[in-house]
């Protein structure tokens, strides 16, 4: 099993929305990096933190689970959407997605914050990173239970 985050904006699509629809296309990844991983390495059962960005308090909010395989995301083909790209042909999609199951909220929103204050324990987690903006981020199993463990305690600071 694979382990993720996915940021989200809340104005945009929030934890409150996930839990609503149940299961939802991530759509609109607009990285090469980040459509990487979605096509090519994300698994049906894998799971993926959500992650609440571009907002007052930055967290992880709750838990998803990959509900398919990769396809590719109709957005770009759409020249409504903000997401449209000219340069993508239905026959040679550039930009893919996979749809998201709402899995449970966390116990309490762990910030990003606490993750920079802990960077230390979470080696390598790309969000700590200064200047990272991805919205597909791959999370080591060690990564994954340290931060499981985080949403046990109370908020630090």
């Amino acid at each position: 099993m694979g382990y993720w985050l996915l940021k989200s904006e809340p104005g945009e699509f929030s934890i409150d929305d996930m839990e609503r629809v149940g299961v939802e296309p991530w759509d609109g990844v607009r990285n090469y990096q980040a459509r990487n991983w979605l096509r090519d390495h994300m698994q049906v059962g894998d799971q993926a933190f959500f992650y609440h960005s571009n907002c007052k308090e930055p967290a992880i909010v709750g838990i998803v689970s990959v509900a398919s395989p990769a396809y590719p995301d109709p957005t770009q083909f759409d020249p409504r959407d903000k997401h449209f790209d000219p340069k993508s042909r239905p026959d040679d999609p550039r930009w893919w997605l996979v749809d998201v199951r709402f899995e449970r909220r966390l116990r309490r929103p762990v910030t990003l914050r606490e993750l920079k204050e802990r960077e230390e324990e979470l080696e390598g987690l790309a969000l700590v990173r200064r200047g990272n903006r991805l919205s597909v981020m791959p999370v080591t199993p060690q990564q994954w239970a340290f931060i499981l463990g985080l949403e046990q305690q109370p908020e630090s600071g």
